[in-house]
């Protein structure tokens, strides 16, 4: 495998991790972009390892992971007993493009963290022995004394599971549930709000269909608090199946209430977001920043995309895919009646 940027922060002139990635991804170890294994499918001994790994993974999800350990500078997957520092994402199945997917997950979270200051878990692209990519993300909720902090997603905290809401119980309600929950369980809710908002933003914008109740957490601080977990699970996911522009399936209000832009043009826009931010209680001028923020960085997007490890074709329809959601969010119909 030969590199020419850093296959975390994406900075050309790399072979390896540059010394921010190293700092932020493995604590400033340094630490191989080559894992000392093959893929399971390609190793007889690795997929058994990686079939007992997985009994004892408690990262919930249906896409294959694997637990890994750092030691010294090397990384392993983890034994009985140990919590798993790292989360490592193979190449999934039953996906269109799946040897894509690692690349997409990695680059959709170095945009978020880079480009829009969103707070998200340290990641990267790591490569097997035969150069099949994957995706590995370092765990936030393991406190550096190896005990975990508190951590709940929002489909535990709305007391939606299958026994209460059916199998589908993760995709129930709305966005703007997402932020009465938040309402509910943390005091700072005047600057979360505002946190949470923006990656709501960001989840529409580059076409995550797949936010649903379980990819929004909040985690313990060192004080006893709760605020929101840093973002994970962020993926262009209309590039691998043929999803909604939204998880939920009461779209982005509770009830039936939807925006007379919605009702005229049957997607959502600028004003339904606009509306949005009033109803969950933020003030205009905040609003009307965060909108815009999406369309003050196209030259950023656009390098970041151009310099990530997607293929030139899945680039093109990355970028197609935010244009065409950066023309929705710059359209109003109230402006034009």
């Amino acid at each position: 495998m030969i590199l020419d940027r850093c296959p975390s922060t994406l900075k050309t002139g790399y072979n390896s991790y540059s010394p921010s990635a190293l700092k932020k991804l493995f604590k400033g170890k340094k630490v191989s972009p080559i894992l000392p294994f093959l893929p399971p499918e390609k190793d007889e001994k690795t997929n058994e390892l990686f079939m007992e790994n997985r009994k004892r993974l408690s990262i919930s999800g249906v896409q294959k992971k694997l637990s890994l350990m750092l030691e010294k500078n090397k990384l392993r997957l983890n034994n009985p007993g140990e919590h798993g520092q790292y989360i490592l994402k193979p190449i999934p199945e039953d996906l269109l493009k799946v040897n894509q997917v690692p690349a997409n997950e990695h680059l959709t979270m170095q945009l978020a963290e880079q480009v829009f200051n969103i707070y998200t878990a340290a990641n990267g692209i790591i490569f097997f022995q035969d150069d099949q990519p994957a995706y590995i993300t370092r765990r936030f909720d393991i406190k550096p004394d190896g005990t975990k902090y508190g951590i709940d997603d929002f489909a535990s905290l709305a007391q939606k599971t299958a026994e209460t809401a059916g199998e589908e119980f993760k995709y129930g309600g709305s966005v703007e549930l997402l932020f009465k929950t938040l309402q509910q369980f943390v005091g700072a809710y005047k600057i979360e709000s505002v946190k949470l908002f923006r990656l709501v933003l960001f989840n529409y914008i580059f076409s995550n269909g797949d936010a649903h109740l379980k990819n929004y957490s909040l985690m313990e601080t060192n004080d006893g608090d709760y605020l929101l977990s840093p973002a994970y699970d962020l993926l262009c996911s209309h590039l691998h199946v043929n999803d909604s522009d939204l998880a939920f399936k009461n779209g982005l209000f509770e009830g039936d209430y939807e925006t007379d832009s919605f009702e005229r043009n049957g997607f959502y826009a600028y004003d339904d977001f606009f509306e949005l931010g009033l109803k969950i209680g933020l003030c205009e001028p905040i609003v009307k920043h965060e909108i815009q923020l999406f369309s003050a960085f196209e030259k950023e997007v656009e390098d970041l995309v151009g310099r990530s490890f997607l293929n030139e074709e899945m680039k093109k329809d990355y970028l197609k895919l935010y244009q065409d959601k950066l023309k929705r969010m710059r359209y109003s119909f109230l402006e034009k009646i």
